[in-house]
């Protein structure tokens, strides 16, 4: 469905309170989380500009359930109640951000610069955006109408881990109905420090250089243009977006060649060498809106061109001869989508429709092999109607279809392999077509009385199977092993329960969130006991999956200026069938606590000043050849500041991670397999002027 649940940041009103260091009003979030029976959270930009952490998903880890996986240090991917990769969709002004999203070790090529509100869907919502939404959307926003002739922003910015450096800077402005945007981000960083002198591969010791992790240096170019018009009842804007980053790979990454290797990785802390990867995005996209008092009609379409090149140094594996070359694998990925919705008012009810269409052609190069070309087109429609019986009481269902199909082109080593003692050009892959199709539906209700609020959504949500699971052959160096696909998967398939129950005053607000997921058919990596290559195979299986978990949070606003806030999360999951019945599945993330204090106060502009303790638990639940992750615990400041100036605000930022240096694995890294801990103490500074 489409939203509702837990309001961040808006602008203040008459009657506020304080929420998470920002303020909103009562009844602004208590309408909020009237729009749906889902779980959701509406993140500001001022949120964003106050809690900058890093990356974009290190900024929104601190909302209960979401999490960030860390990529090294400068990116990192977003993981909603344990599922992340294409369990959860990423959408920009309404179009699904499509990339390499399979890719371990790379994070989201968007400007985190350039949104102006982000919403967090937790739980399945395929009813609105189909396949890959099956575990939630991070929906993003970057469409903001400016409403002065000229206005704008520069933003400096840094951290002290890997040493990072950045500039962004934006300018928009409106003549009449007719407006304009233009953004431009710079970021360059150095190898990250973690709290150990070595760390232990294959029963080797690796020393680290001033504990730094060599050859995770890297920079980021991003810059966007938007052109629009915006009339009393129509509303079309035209967006063109780039994003680059380039980044070293831990010169261990890919195995212990680097003992043989004439690369000097200590030479400079900002060089990148090899091996390396480089990402490039470019997105054009159009939306058009039309409205009338009861009618809205919305068409949007998108061009996606994304370019993922990887490099190494050229070695021989297995029957493979020494190449020629570095380029080890690089990916071109076009995507052609359309979406279009009408929504119109009946009496009590809002009837809303909608057809979403999508093509990929995506084609690969290189001496090494892990997924084949392919090409994957969808098609999906929906309806759905929200039923608004009073002004505390709304229902809301809907249904919808999808088809899709995957070819999947044959490939052949370029090398000879002997096979029953003859020299053979090994397939890798073979030409496969495959034809998926789904209904799924999803009904909920929301009710609002007095200080209470509860909400409850039941629904089905679905998951095509990727290229890389059916297709994959090949060594995934980053997660040091090798990948099978497995060409007879069939679509994934989620049934889930999710309620809110929220109650608030004036001083207190408590709210918890249980859900319930069950996949008859969850698709995942399952370990064996051979070895391909030198590396352990995984091949790709279903099995029967039982999830459920629980969010809470307590805020008491002690009084204008105190807060304090407690927030935690818990998940179980369990395999029902299969090889591996019995157990959880891989990377699980353990329970966490958060337990934050924060002071806000008014001089000369508003501030805050927050203190908080990060508490996780000790992961036992593991699947072999999985090992245990012990606890751990951090200290964490931020604080922030706006000065007013003539003309123009200057705001200030401080972010804090790890304040006591403390050395601990996180569960969900895959750098934990090779005994690198997460980075160090690590101080962010954002300095920014708006005009």
């Amino acid at each position: 469905m489409l939203l509702a649940a837990t309001l961040c940041a808006v602008e203040p009103a008459d009657t506020t309170i304080k929420l998470s260091n920002v303020t909103v009003t009562g009844q602004q979030r208590r309408n909020y989380q009237m729009r749906s029976s889902q779980s959701a959270v509406l993140v500001s930009r001022e949120f964003l500009q106050q809690n900058f952490a890093g990356s974009l998903m290190q900024t929104l880890e601190g909302i209960p359930g979401v999490k960030a996986m860390a990529i090294g240090s400068g990116q990192s991917k977003p993981v909603i109640r344990g599922l992340g990769f294409n369990r959860l969709a990423v959408a920009v002004d309404g179009i699904k951000h499509e990339g390499q999203q399979w890719g371990d070790d790379h994070g989201l090529e968007i400007d985190q610069f350039a949104i102006d509100r982000a919403e967090v869907i937790k739980g399945p919502a395929a009813l609105l955006y189909g396949s890959d939404a099956i575990g939630g959307v991070l929906s993003l926003y970057t469409n903001h109408i400016p409403t002065k002739s000229f206005s704008g922003s520069v933003q400096l910015f840094g951290r002290t881990n890997n040493e990072q450096l950045g500039l962004s800077a934006r300018i928009e402005g409106r003549t009449g109905r007719f407006f304009y945007r233009a953004n431009a981000t710079f970021i360059d960083y150095a190898d990250y420090k973690v709290p150990t002198d070595s760390i232990q591969y294959y029963s080797y010791w690796i020393h680290l250089k001033n504990q730094r992790l060599r050859n995770t240096a890297g920079k980021e170019h991003d810059g966007s243009l938007t052109l629009g018009y915006a009339g009393y009842n129509f509303h079309t804007d035209l967006h063109v977006s780039d994003s680059y980053s380039k980044s070293g790979f831990f010169a261990n990454a890919h195995g212990l060649e680097v003992r043989l290797s004439d690369i000097d990785y200590d030479r400079y802390r900002r060089d990148i060498d090899l091996p390396h990867q480089w990402v490039n995005h470019l997105k054009v996209t159009s939306h058009s809106t039309w409205r009338t008092d009861a009618t809205d009609v919305e068409l949007s379409l998108a061009y996606q061109n994304n370019v993922r090149e990887e490099a190494s140094e050229p070695v021989s594996h297995g029957y493979m001869p020494k190449p020629s070359d570095s380029l080890e694998r690089r990916f071109n990925k076009n995507t052609y989508t359309a979406v279009f919705m009408l929504r119109h008012e009946l009496n009590a009810h809002t009837l809303q429709g909608g057809l979403n269409c999508e093509l990929q052609h995506n084609t690969r190069n290189g001496w090494g092999f892990i997924i084949p070309d392919f090409d994957a087109n969808s098609v999906g429609a929906y309806i759905m109607d929200r039923i608004t019986l009073d002004e505390g009481l709304i229902l809301n269902a809907g249904l919808r279809y999808d088809h899709a199909m995957t070819h999947i082109r044959s490939y052949f080593d370029w090398y000879q392999t002997p096979v029953d003692n003859t020299p053979t050009y090994k397939q890798r892959s073979a030409d496969l077509h495959r034809h998926f199709n789904s209904f799924t539906w999803s009904a909920g209700v929301n009710y609002s009385a007095g200080q209470w609020l509860l909400k409850a959504n039941i629904g089905k949500s679905f998951r095509v199977p990727i290229p890389k699971e059916l297709g994959a052959d090949g060594i995934n160096y980053h997660i040091f092993r090798y990948e099978k696909g497995n060409t007879g998967l069939d679509p994934e398939k989620s049934y889930q329960i999710d309620a809110t129950v929220n109650w608030s005053n004036d001083y207190l607000e408590i709210q918890a969130e249980p859900y319930l997921n069950y996949f008859p058919n969850y698709i995942y990596l399952s370990p064996t006991a051979q070895y391909v290559e030198g590396l352990q195979l995984y091949h790709y299986t279903q099995a029967r999956v039982l999830r459920y978990g629980v969010e809470a949070e307590l805020t008491w606003h002690i009084d204008s200026h105190w807060e304090l806030n407690t927030q935690g999360e818990y998940l179980y999951a369990r395999q029902k069938s299969g090889d591996k019945k019995g157990y959880t599945l891989p990377f699980s993330t353990p329970w966490s606590v958060d337990i934050r204090g924060s002071y806000n106060f008014e001089y000369h502009g508003k501030g805050f000043i927050g203190l908080d303790a990060h508490i996780v638990g000790r992961q036992n639940e593991i699947v072999p050849p999985e090992k245990p992750t012990d606890g751990y615990w951090t200290l964490n400041l931020s604080a922030g500041k706006y000065f007013p100036l003539k003309g123009a605000t200057l705001h200030v930022a401080l972010h804090a991670d790890n304040l006591l240096n403390h050395r601990y694995y996180d569960h969900t890294s895959y750098y934990r397999l090779i005994d690198v801990p997460e980075p160090g103490r690590n101080l962010s500074i954002k300095v920014g002027v708006e005009f």
